[in-house]
């Protein structure tokens, strides 16, 4: 399981939610067609800042469907807003 959050640069949390399961389509990941998303690990943190937000998501709406589900899409697409319209925010994939 990858959970997301959205914390300040303090480390304080601003928003937690429930992600998404772990799946070998994740593992699998061409990074050089999805270098943000193939970063992703399931034992490990990963953190955006807001000049890597665009990226991300530009790499999430052209992500094949079904591999993330649809409301945790929706998820980090709310939380990605967030930090772009925030200061000194990190949108956080928690790995187990």
């Amino acid at each position: 399981m990858i959970d997301l959050q959205v914390r300040e640069e303090s480390g304080r949390v601003v928003a937690d939610e429930r992600g998404f399961e772990w799946t070998q389509e994740l593992i699998d990941l061409d990074p050089a067609a999805f270098p943000m998303l193939a970063g992703l690990c399931a034992y490990l943190d990963t953190v955006f800042n807001q000049r890597q937000i665009p990226i991300l998501l530009a790499e999430l709406e052209r992500f094949p469907a079904g591999v993330i589900p649809e409301p945790a899409r929706a998820e980090i697409n709310r939380l990605a807003a967030l930090v772009e319209e925030g200061r000194h925010l990190y949108l956080w994939f928690c790995g187990d």
